[in-house]
Protein backbone atom coordinates (compact mmCIF):
# COMPACT_ATOMS: atom_id res chain seq x y z
CA UNK A 1 0.00 0.00 0.00
CA UNK A 2 1.98 2.95 -1.23
CA UNK A 3 1.46 6.42 0.16
CA UNK A 4 0.45 9.21 -2.18
CA UNK A 5 2.18 12.55 -1.78
CA UNK A 6 0.02 15.63 -2.18
CA UNK A 7 1.00 18.29 -4.66
CA UNK A 8 3.72 20.60 -3.37
CA UNK A 9 1.95 23.67 -4.72
CA UNK A 10 -0.63 25.21 -2.40
CA UNK A 11 -3.03 26.90 -4.78
CA UNK A 12 -5.66 29.59 -4.48
CA UNK A 13 -9.01 27.85 -4.45
CA UNK A 14 -11.61 28.77 -7.08
CA UNK A 15 -14.65 30.74 -5.95
CA UNK A 16 -16.89 27.81 -6.80
CA UNK A 17 -15.46 24.79 -5.02
CA UNK A 18 -16.87 21.25 -5.07
CA UNK A 19 -15.72 18.20 -3.18
CA UNK A 20 -16.53 15.01 -5.12
CA UNK A 21 -16.43 11.56 -3.60
CA UNK A 22 -12.94 10.12 -3.13
CA UNK A 23 -11.21 13.50 -3.48
CA UNK A 24 -9.40 15.06 -0.52
CA UNK A 25 -9.03 18.79 0.05
CA UNK A 26 -6.33 20.04 2.41
CA UNK A 27 -6.18 23.72 3.36
CA UNK A 28 -3.14 25.51 4.76
CA UNK A 29 -3.88 28.62 6.82
CA UNK A 30 -1.93 31.19 8.78
CA UNK A 31 -3.70 31.48 12.13
CA UNK A 32 -3.38 35.21 12.51
CA UNK A 33 -6.96 36.50 12.39
CA UNK A 34 -8.31 36.08 15.92
CA UNK A 35 -12.06 36.65 16.32
CA UNK A 36 -14.77 35.09 18.47
CA UNK A 37 -17.36 36.00 15.84
CA UNK A 38 -18.15 32.49 14.62
CA UNK A 39 -17.48 30.48 17.77
CA UNK A 40 -20.17 28.68 19.74
CA UNK A 41 -20.71 29.16 23.47
CA UNK A 42 -18.78 25.99 24.36
CA UNK A 43 -15.89 27.00 22.10
CA UNK A 44 -15.74 30.43 23.75
CA UNK A 45 -15.74 28.75 27.14
CA UNK A 46 -12.88 26.49 26.11
CA UNK A 47 -10.95 29.46 24.72
CA UNK A 48 -11.28 31.25 28.06
CA UNK A 49 -9.63 28.31 29.83
CA UNK A 50 -6.28 28.74 28.07
CA UNK A 51 -3.68 30.21 30.39
CA UNK A 52 -1.48 31.79 27.71
CA UNK A 53 -2.79 34.33 25.22
CA UNK A 54 -0.80 32.75 22.39
CA UNK A 55 -2.43 29.35 22.84
CA UNK A 56 -5.88 30.87 23.22
CA UNK A 57 -5.47 32.98 20.09
CA UNK A 58 -4.28 30.02 18.05
CA UNK A 59 -7.26 27.94 19.17
CA UNK A 60 -9.74 30.73 18.38
CA UNK A 61 -8.17 31.37 14.98
CA UNK A 62 -8.14 27.66 14.10
CA UNK A 63 -11.79 27.17 15.07
CA UNK A 64 -12.75 30.25 13.11
CA UNK A 65 -11.05 28.96 9.96
CA UNK A 66 -12.56 25.50 10.44
CA UNK A 67 -16.05 26.94 10.77
CA UNK A 68 -15.64 29.07 7.68
CA UNK A 69 -14.39 26.13 5.63
CA UNK A 70 -17.12 23.77 6.85
CA UNK A 71 -19.63 26.50 6.10
CA UNK A 72 -18.30 26.78 2.58
CA UNK A 73 -18.70 23.06 1.90
CA UNK A 74 -22.07 22.85 3.65
CA UNK A 75 -23.44 26.17 2.34
CA UNK A 76 -24.12 27.17 5.96
CA UNK A 77 -23.23 30.33 7.89
CA UNK A 78 -20.09 29.57 9.97
CA UNK A 79 -21.69 30.66 13.21
CA UNK A 80 -24.70 28.40 12.66
CA UNK A 81 -22.75 25.15 12.36
CA UNK A 82 -23.53 22.60 15.07
CA UNK A 83 -20.63 20.23 15.63
CA UNK A 84 -21.15 16.82 17.18
CA UNK A 85 -18.39 15.03 19.08
CA UNK A 86 -17.65 11.35 19.52
CA UNK A 87 -16.67 9.94 22.92
CA UNK A 88 -13.04 10.88 22.25
CA UNK A 89 -13.80 14.48 21.29
CA UNK A 90 -13.47 14.24 17.51
CA UNK A 91 -15.84 16.75 15.86
CA UNK A 92 -18.26 15.88 13.09
CA UNK A 93 -21.61 16.82 11.56
CA UNK A 94 -24.96 15.07 11.77
CA UNK A 95 -26.75 14.17 8.55
CA UNK A 96 -23.79 15.16 6.36
CA UNK A 97 -21.35 13.26 4.15
CA UNK A 98 -18.57 15.73 5.01
CA UNK A 99 -15.71 14.38 7.11
CA UNK A 100 -12.92 16.61 8.33
CA UNK A 101 -9.97 16.98 10.66
CA UNK A 102 -7.65 19.80 11.66
CA UNK A 103 -4.22 20.27 13.18
CA UNK A 104 -2.17 23.31 14.03
CA UNK A 105 1.36 23.96 15.20
CA UNK A 106 2.33 27.48 16.17
CA UNK A 107 0.66 29.92 13.80
CA UNK A 108 0.10 27.41 10.98
CA UNK A 109 -2.93 25.19 10.56
CA UNK A 110 -3.98 22.35 8.25
CA UNK A 111 -7.61 21.43 7.60
CA UNK A 112 -8.52 18.24 5.70
CA UNK A 113 -11.90 17.40 4.11
CA UNK A 114 -13.39 14.41 2.31
CA UNK A 115 -16.78 12.77 1.73
CA UNK A 116 -17.84 9.60 3.60
CA UNK A 117 -14.33 8.52 4.61
CA UNK A 118 -12.61 8.77 7.96
CA UNK A 119 -9.74 11.24 7.78
CA UNK A 120 -6.99 12.57 10.02
CA UNK A 121 -4.24 15.14 9.60
CA UNK A 122 -1.29 16.05 11.78
CA UNK A 123 1.07 19.00 11.59
CA UNK A 124 4.21 19.45 13.67
CA UNK A 125 6.94 22.06 13.75
CA UNK A 126 10.26 20.26 13.26
CA UNK A 127 12.42 20.53 16.38
CA UNK A 128 15.64 18.57 16.64
CA UNK A 129 15.59 18.78 20.44
CA UNK A 130 12.38 16.71 20.51
CA UNK A 131 13.59 14.01 18.12
CA UNK A 132 15.31 11.99 20.85
CA UNK A 133 15.62 8.26 21.30
CA UNK A 134 13.96 8.60 24.71
CA UNK A 135 10.83 10.15 23.24
CA UNK A 136 10.82 7.63 20.40
CA UNK A 137 11.04 4.77 22.89
CA UNK A 138 8.07 6.22 24.79
CA UNK A 139 5.73 6.73 21.85
CA UNK A 140 6.91 4.55 18.94
CA UNK A 141 6.65 0.80 18.43
CA UNK A 142 9.70 -1.41 18.85
CA UNK A 143 9.94 -1.81 15.07
CA UNK A 144 9.86 1.96 14.56
CA UNK A 145 12.49 2.55 17.24
CA UNK A 146 14.72 -0.06 15.62
CA UNK A 147 14.22 1.51 12.18
CA UNK A 148 15.04 4.96 13.57
CA UNK A 149 18.36 3.66 14.91
CA UNK A 150 19.32 2.69 11.36
CA UNK A 151 18.67 6.14 9.93
CA UNK A 152 21.81 8.25 9.17
CA UNK A 153 22.40 11.05 11.66
CA UNK A 154 21.66 13.80 9.15
CA UNK A 155 18.23 12.28 8.42
CA UNK A 156 17.30 11.37 11.99
CA UNK A 157 15.09 14.38 12.76
CA UNK A 158 13.19 14.15 9.47
CA UNK A 159 12.58 10.42 9.98
CA UNK A 160 11.43 11.00 13.57
CA UNK A 161 8.83 13.57 12.54
CA UNK A 162 7.72 11.52 9.54
CA UNK A 163 6.95 8.70 11.95
CA UNK A 164 5.34 11.02 14.50
CA UNK A 165 2.98 12.76 12.08
CA UNK A 166 1.96 9.55 10.32
CA UNK A 167 1.08 7.91 13.64
CA UNK A 168 -0.83 10.95 14.91
CA UNK A 169 -2.74 11.30 11.64
CA UNK A 170 -3.78 7.64 11.80
CA UNK A 171 -4.94 7.95 15.41
CA UNK A 172 -6.96 11.06 14.57
CA UNK A 173 -8.52 9.44 11.52
CA UNK A 174 -9.39 6.35 13.53
CA UNK A 175 -11.24 8.61 15.96
CA UNK A 176 -10.28 6.68 19.08
CA UNK A 177 -7.85 9.16 20.57
CA UNK A 178 -5.05 7.89 22.75
CA UNK A 179 -7.06 4.77 23.55
CA UNK A 180 -5.42 3.46 20.38
CA UNK A 181 -2.06 2.12 21.64
CA UNK A 182 0.81 3.89 19.89
CA UNK A 183 3.03 0.82 20.14
CA UNK A 184 0.43 -1.50 18.60
CA UNK A 185 0.71 -0.25 15.04
CA UNK A 186 3.69 0.45 12.80
CA UNK A 187 4.24 3.07 10.09
CA UNK A 188 7.12 3.56 7.70
CA UNK A 189 9.79 6.15 8.46
CA UNK A 190 10.88 6.65 4.87
CA UNK A 191 9.02 7.27 1.63
CA UNK A 192 6.42 6.29 0.71
CA UNK A 193 4.25 6.76 3.78
CA UNK A 194 2.72 3.40 4.66
CA UNK A 195 0.87 1.62 7.42
CA UNK A 196 2.97 -1.51 7.92
CA UNK A 197 1.25 -3.43 10.73
CA UNK A 198 -1.56 -3.21 13.27
CA UNK A 199 -2.04 -5.59 16.18
CA UNK A 200 -5.62 -4.51 16.88
CA UNK A 201 -7.01 -4.27 13.34
CA UNK A 202 -5.18 -6.42 10.75
CA UNK A 203 -7.66 -5.51 8.02
CA UNK A 204 -6.59 -1.86 8.35
CA UNK A 205 -3.60 -2.60 6.15
CA UNK A 206 -5.98 -2.93 3.21
CA UNK A 207 -8.39 -0.19 4.21
CA UNK A 208 -6.16 2.76 5.12
CA UNK A 209 -3.60 4.89 3.30
CA UNK A 210 -1.06 7.40 4.59
CA UNK A 211 0.14 10.45 2.67
CA UNK A 212 2.86 13.00 3.36
CA UNK A 213 2.12 16.71 3.04
CA UNK A 214 4.55 19.60 2.54
CA UNK A 215 3.25 22.60 4.50
CA UNK A 216 6.61 24.38 4.73
CA UNK A 217 10.31 23.89 5.38
CA UNK A 218 10.01 24.06 9.17
CA UNK A 219 7.08 21.63 9.38
CA UNK A 220 6.24 17.98 8.91
CA UNK A 221 2.70 16.82 8.16
CA UNK A 222 0.80 13.68 7.21
CA UNK A 223 -2.68 12.63 6.22
CA UNK A 224 -4.43 9.35 7.01
CA UNK A 225 -7.47 8.21 5.06
CA UNK A 226 -9.79 5.23 5.23
CA UNK A 227 -9.46 4.34 1.59
CA UNK A 228 -7.29 5.38 -1.33
CA UNK A 229 -8.08 8.84 -2.72
CA UNK A 230 -8.37 9.59 -6.39
CA UNK A 231 -6.40 12.78 -5.72
CA UNK A 232 -5.41 15.21 -2.99
CA UNK A 233 -5.83 18.90 -3.70
CA UNK A 234 -3.99 21.47 -1.59
CA UNK A 235 -5.43 24.94 -1.13
CA UNK A 236 -4.11 28.08 0.52
CA UNK A 237 -6.53 29.88 2.82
Amino acid sequence: MAGMRAAEQWQTAPKTLSLPENVVHVWRAELSAVSLEFLSADERQKAAQFHFDKNRNQYVAARGVLRQLVGRYENTPPGGIQFTYNSFGKPGLEHSSLRFNASHSGSLGLFAFVRNQNIGVDLERIRADLATREIAAQFFSQEEVAALRQVPADSHTAAFFACWTRKEAFIKAHGSGLSLPLDKFVVSLDAPARLLRTDFEPEALKGWTLHDLSPGEEFAAALALEGKPQRIECWQW
